[in-house]
């Protein structure tokens, strides 16, 4: 017998980054090939070209919403499919190297997200610091030992001192305690599994055209077949101004009888629609569904209409 090939999953790099801690909630890659990347990009690339049987993404956080670069590049890629979702809990603390006072700092590095979730407390703490975005946190830390480096700080997850030997100038910096970063995990399309009970379901939703009530037609899909949205985030297509597309997170599986009503009707009314999977929620909350739009209540009313095709 030959030993099953090992599995590869693409992640945000370096080691220490909020993506590597929710690759590892994942059981089945323990013990797999780990690939660190610099962008989304290059992450949904290694898997559509085979490189990477998946690959661990931000897409939504609890503070600043959708991560618009992971809506970006999941449009523009296609042909993926979300495995599931994992939340982790967000923290940081602002490092420099040794020598470095917490009164010298005046470069801090910082992904945007996390740079604005501490927004408060650098302000308060270092009123004239200039902020250089960094693809992320771990590498933030990292680029502190460059050759050459103008960054005098860098907003890191706590476990960096593990990485790195570092000053730490500050923890639980977070304006908003308790916050969390929603991943995903990605990989090529496969057949629907079965509902758990507790499922959510991604869609990105092109408006045929712009008009008085388009967003409110796309919307009353979903809303008469009693599917609660939890996310609907719009972003530019590109084409010209005002040209939108709309990523919606819906409660339910695609074999609910309620969701799959809704995205046909959503098919018929839009002329691009990308199914981004059915996926178990990390949260397991169970959806409160109208007994008007059970699977049950859907099979009678069917029922019905054949039976009046049938002349019953």
């Amino acid at each position: 017998m030959t030993a099953e090939k090992p599995r590869k999953y693409s992640y945000l790099g370096p080691a220490g980054t909020f993506t590597e801690a929710a690759l590892r909630q994942v059981p089945e890659a323990a013990g797999q090939v780990w690939q660190p990347v610099v962008n989304v990009s290059q992450a949904l690339r290694n898997v559509t070209t085979g490189v990477s049987d998946a690959a661990m993404i931000a897409i939504e956080n609890s503070i600043d919403g959708g991560v618009s670069a992971t809506q970006d590049a999941l449009a523009s890629f296609g042909n993926l499919q979300i495995y599931g979702e994992y939340l982790v809990q967000v923290d940081f603390v602002l490092v420099s190297r040794p020598e470095v006072q917490l009164r010298e700092v005046t470069t801090i590095a910082a992904h945007p997200v996390a740079y604005a979730q501490c927004r408060s407390w650098l302000e308060q703490h270092l009123p004239e610091h200039q902020h250089i975005p960094a693809s992320s946190n771990a590498q933030a830390a990292a680029d502190l030992f460059a050759e050459g480096t103008v960054i005098d700080a860098a907003l890191a997850p706590p476990t960096i001192t593990e990485h790195f030997e570092l000053a730490v100038h500050g923890s639980e910096l977070v304006d908003n305690p308790g916050a969390q970063t929603r991943f995903v995990l990605v990989g090529k399309p496969r057949p629907a599994g079965q509902p758990t009970g507790h499922d959510k379901t991604s869609l990105i939703i092109d408006l045929p055209e712009e008009k008085a009530g388009a967003l409110l037609t796309l919307l009353e899909q979903f809303a008469a077949r009693g599917v609660n949205l939890t996310q609907i985030a719009s972003r530019p297509i590109g084409h010209h101004m005002g040209s939108y597309r709309f990523f919606i997170d819906a409660e339910g599986h695609i074999r609910d009888a309620r969701l799959r009503h809704a995205v046909m009707g959503v098919k018929q009314y839009s002329p691009r629609v990308t199914f981004l999977g059915s996926y178990p929620r990390a949260d397991r909350v169970q959806p409160k569904v109208d007994p008007n739009h059970t699977d049950a209540a859907f099979a009678d009313a069917e029922a019905w209409v054949a039976g009046l095709i049938a002349g019953n």
